[in-house]
């Protein structure tokens, strides 16, 4: 079980995820990623986006004739869903209102999820506000918090919690100006008892240092593998020293 891998991780140490846009990934940097992942750099990948042109599939089988590291479905949309992942990240867009982000989609996809076997994690997945606008919020028609509105983030990841989600993803959105705040980290890692996932805008080990020692349980690394795989590298291996 992959929530329970992520659990039991939780305890004692931090997680790194990479998220692959199958869009903007290619056979070379899936064998990068895979021998990373070997190396016990990467706990999980994560496929998917906002927008996705190219089909989820391919992607998956390559990453699982490469390596045994779970394959987890990050979906932008019912079309980013397959039988050969490990797991999905279920979201619900508990930031927003727009009701195709809340439970629309999930009740067109839940029967065949159902069927599938595959295992499902809810996620209450925040948006908030990193200084540009995002493939994400355009997507879904959903406007971020501010990030300076502590308050409201807490609610919005204390009421998801209560709503049943497994896990919280404070995100920041693809391409990120800004990454997540780090005293927002704090506060709601004293706040909520399920792990916490951050993403978005995470380019430098120090700031992938500062968001784990703020709380987060699990990084998601995404545009800083499209632009500098070495960075990357040592950000990975940044936080699996601690």
């Amino acid at each position: 079980m992959i929530y329970k891998t992520i659990l039991d991780n939780c305890a004692h140490c931090k997680q790194i995820a990479v998220l692959v846009d199958p869009d903007r990934i290619d056979e070379n940097k899936i064998r990068f990623l895979a021998e990373a992942a070997g190396k016990g750099l990467i706990d999980f990948f994560l496929v998917g986006g906002s927008l996705v042109s190219e089909p989820v599939e391919p992607v998956i089988r390559k990453f699982k004739e490469l390596t045994n590291v779970p394959v987890v479905l990050f979906p932008g949309s019912v079309l980013q869903v397959s039988p050969l992942a490990d797991a999905i990240f279920l979201l619900s867009l508990i930031s927003g209102r727009n009701p195709d982000y809340l439970i629309g989609n999930h009740v067109t996809i839940a029967p065949f999820l159902k069927k599938s076997g595959i295992e499902v994690i809810s996620t209450g997945y925040i948006l908030v506000e990193n200084g540009k606008t995002t493939s994400v919020e355009y997507i879904s028609n959903s406007r971020p918090i501010p990030a300076d509105k502590h308050d409201i983030i807490i609610a919005t990841a204390i009421a998801g919690e209560m709503l049943g989600n497994k896990i919280i993803y404070l995100e920041s959105g693809s391409g990120a100006l800004n990454p997540a705040n780090v005293e927002t980290v704090k506060l709601l890692k004293k706040n909520i008892s399920i792990p916490l996932i951050v993403g978005g805008g995470i380019r430098s080990a120090r700031t992938a240092s500062e968001l784990c020692d703020a709380g987060a349980d699990i990084l998601v690394l995404g545009s800083v593998m499209e632009e500098d795989t070495k960075e990357m590298l040592r950000i990975c291996e940044r936080i699996k020293k601690t």
